[in-house]
C-alpha cells in the first residue's frame, strides 16, 4: 500500500509531497478535510504506530481552546478526537507496504525519502 493522509491546504503537507514526488511515485493521497479518516482507517494506522497517541496532534488549534493540554486523555479518548475533528491527526501519514511515517519532523521525513526511492 501506498497512501498519504495529509491536508491540502498545509503547506508542510504540500512540500513534503513534493520532496518525495508523491503523484509520480504513485502514492494514492487522502485529503483528510474532504475525504474523512474512517475508523478502521483510523485503526489500522494505529495498528501500525502503536497508539493513537502517536497519531494525536497537540500543534491543533482546538487542543488549546478546549483546553485538552490540561487533561489526562486516553487512547479511547486520542482516537476519539482524532475521528471527530481532522486537525486531531498529526501529518501527513504516510503508509508505504507495511511502515509508517507520521508527521512532518525532520528526523521521519528523512526516514521516509529513503524509503520511498
Amino acid at each position: 500500500m501506498k497512501k498519504i493522509y495529509c491536508l491540502s491546504t498545509c503547506d508542510t503537507c504540500n512540500a513534503i509531497l513534493k520532496e518525495i514526488d508523491a503523484k509520480k511515485k504513485g502514492f494514492e493521497l487522502q485529503d483528510i478535510k474532504t475525504d474523512k479518516i474512517t475508523a478502521p482507517q483510523l485503526d489500522e494506522m494505529k495498528k501500525m504506530a502503536g497508539s493513537y497517541e502517536a497519531l494525536f496532534s497537540r500543534r491543533a488549534l482546538k487542543y488549546k481552546a478546549l483546553g485538552l493540554k490540561d487533561k489526562k486523555l486516553t487512547e479511547k479518548d486520542y482516537r476519539n478526537y482524532i475521528l471527530e475533528e481532522y486537525t486531531f491527526l498529526k501529518r501527513p501519514v504516510t503508509i508505504l507496504n507495511n511502515k509508517i511515517f507520521v508527521g512532518s519532523e525532520k528526523k521521519i521525513v528523512e526516514e521516509l525519502k529513503k524509503a520511498v526511492k
